[in-house]
């Protein structure tokens, strides 16, 4: 059995470039530093044969632009499920392994339209697994087989299509990182914002200045009971206005 001392992102792009600035930023980057999570970003390419490094090809049956081939995604996702300590894992082991018996616990996500939608809940379960894998797709789609036989999830962001998986990829990451104990800094941050039920709670929040005027005769004020000092009934108001996102 393998072990991962901390939460690994293995992300599986044909732009990795994408990442760049955004990963050297914000709280990633300190948690990163921090070794509470470790991103790897890899060029799908690197898993291709062929001398122009094809990553995609036309669709059977026809159709509209290109479908991401099967191929190298298997390949990438292969080699990132055998952790590279891992020397007693044979090449055989490795790729024989199945969705529910993944090698080094991988769970391995796909971005597409089509599927589950990514909710607080499934960020939690996701903080508790040692190691993911997320797949970005690109063009009209990836091959089909992708999602049959090597993901063990197809997560959506949202009831649209997007250009790729990229940003899904970044939403989830971020998402999962701050459920980690010491990425935040302050516990109390994340536990004031979580439902029993692991879902997320939003109200409303307000800072100086105490009254606002963008025009004459116009003042936006903070609700009074912000003001008051009194607790209890600061929770109370909390709670009225607070929506649970699950």
């Amino acid at each position: 059995m393998f072990h991962f001392s901390m939460l690994t992102f293995d992300v599986i792009t044909i732009f990795p470039e994408i990442f760049s600035s955004y990963l050297k930023e914000s709280l990633l980057y300190r948690a990163q530093k921090k070794r509470l999570i470790k991103i790897n970003i890899h060029n799908l390419r690197k898993w291709t044969t062929d001398r122009h490094k094809t990553v995609d090809d036309r669709p059977y049956g026809g159709g509209l632009g290109m479908v991401m081939k099967v191929e190298p995604i298997y390949r990438a996702v292969r080699d990132l499920r055998k952790p590279a300590s891992a020397k007693a894992a044979s090449f055989a082991e490795v790729a024989s392994a199945t969705k529910a018996e993944s090698v080094g616990k991988a769970k391995v996500i796909l971005f597409t339209p089509r599927g589950r939608q990514f909710t607080q809940q499934i960020a939690y379960s996701f903080s508790k697994i040692n190691h993911l894998i997320l797949i970005c797709g690109r063009y009209e789609g990836v091959d089909e087989r992708v999602a049959k036989h090597i993901a063990d999830m197809e997560l959506s962001v949202g009831p649209y299509d997007l250009m790729g998986g990229e940003l899904p990829a970044m939403v989830l990451m971020e998402t999962v990182a701050r459920l980690i104990p010491g990425v935040l800094g302050k516990p109390e941050l994340l536990k004031e914002r979580i439902t029993k039920e692991k879902g997320f709670i939003e109200y409303p929040q307000y800072t100086r200045p105490e009254i606002f005027k963008p025009k004459r005769g116009v003042k936006w004020e903070v609700p009074k009971v912000l003001l008051s000092g009194h607790h209890k009934k600061i929770e109370e108001w909390r709670k009225k206005r607070q929506k649970a996102i699950e």
